[in-house]
């Protein structure tokens, strides 16, 4: 890591007293682990959920409303000294187009996803104290893991500019992209993507990739690849059963093999920081499955750079109850409400006791 840029100097700046606590910790594993039963055994109504939004969610204003909570201001100070551009003014001003730079909007929601935690653990501390469970989209992960007292603030933001970086510059090696699409109940990714291949091969392109990357909700998918194999999805969606279909604005093919050259620096950068076992579940984009321990971690977070998020299994593993057993209080922390809209679309019960933690003021 650039020595200039020492992150471990920034590893105290705190995010919410019970991070603070997580951190200072000195107890026993034995008492760690009697603390996630005392969280299990509490009547899942009183117990909260996290969901950290990922890329994409991010908008000129965001954490205009978050600056007058304890820490936040610092969080964005020590942005400044680990990623050397004032990211607070990008959040608030802009330019758009400058926020929307995969290498800047990753730290950006990274940031105001944290500063979030901040203000909830104002308004309502006891949401805090009783979250059993956590899970981010994509980049949304990293604060997941900061949260759940897995990762340090600093470090892990160190990580998501290296990951930013090294994403942008895998996209920018092939034309590629990502499409939204939402199909019918008949309709086969699977075959769709196969077919898009093949029209790239008629073009010449060599190993062409198109594969599912986001796992959204039932008959909702991201699809991710080569440019011109989401045209030719664009062009066929008729065909293919394709309701409607949307490109993504972001800079390549993320989740697919053509992230692939992302992986080594993701590797490396993750040797170089402290990462602990969460104290509570955080369940990984890769397998809808909680994290068990730290080289658990490590792995999973590579894995995740070219291969698709689960997101929509996430959700079931969370949310599966029993007939007449009651939802925790799910709480959106970070910028937008498309996890919320995700949630609905997968189990309309849990959507319910749903808030989204506001980053601007609740006025607007």
């Amino acid at each position: 890591i650039n020595e200039s840029i020492d992150h471990r100097r920034y590893k105290n700046v705190h995010l919410c007293k019970r991070l603070i606590s997580l951190r200072c910790r000195t107890e026993s594993e034995p008492a760690a682990e009697e603390e996630r039963r005392w969280r299990r055994r509490k009547d899942p109504s009183e117990r909260s959920v996290f969901l950290f939004p990922g890329q994409g969610s991010q908008f000129v204003g965001m954490c205009r409303g978050l600056l007058k909570y304890p820490n936040v201001k610092d969080m964005f100070r020590v942005a400044q000294k680990i990623l050397g551009y004032d990211l607070l003014s990008l959040c608030l001003e802009g330019p758009e187009e400058e926020l929307m730079k995969t290498v800047h909007c990753q730290p950006a929601v990274f940031v105001t996803s944290l500063a979030a935690v901040e203000r909830l653990n104002r308004e309502n501390p006891n949401a805090i104290e009783t979250c059993v469970a956590a899970a981010g989209f994509s980049v949304g992960e990293f604060a997941a893991l900061v949260f759940s007292g897995a990762m340090n603030f600093a470090e892990a933001l160190y990580v998501v500019k290296v990951r930013a970086e090294a994403m942008q510059k895998a996209s920018e090696l092939v034309p590629s992209g990502m499409l939204s699409v939402i199909g019918r109940r008949q309709a086969q990714y699977k075959y769709a993507c196969v077919q898009a291949k093949e029209h790239c091969k008629s073009l010449g392109i060599e190993e062409p990739v198109c594969s599912v990357a986001n796992y959204l909700f039932p008959d909702g998918r991201v699809i991710a690849g080569h440019q011109q194999a989401l045209d030719f999805l664009k062009q066929n969606s008729r065909r293919l059963e394709f309701m409607r279909t949307k490109p993504l604005p972001v800079s390549g093919a993320f989740h697919t093999e053509l992230m692939a050259s992302a992986t080594e620096p993701l590797r490396d950068v993750l040797r170089q920081v402290e990462v602990r076992r969460p104290e509570i579940n955080v369940y990984s984009n890769v397998d809808g499955k909680r994290y068990m321990n730290e080289s658990h971690v490590r792995r999973q977070l590579v894995k995740q750079l070219v291969s698709p998020v689960k997101w929509e299994q996430t959700m079931h593993e969370i949310y599966e109850r029993t007939q007449g057993e009651k939802f925790p209080h799910t709480y959106e922390v970070g910028p937008g409400k498309q996890l919320g809209s995700t949630l609905q679309m997968c189990n309309r019960k849990a959507f319910k006791t749903y808030t989204q933690v506001p980053v601007t003021t609740y006025e607007d």
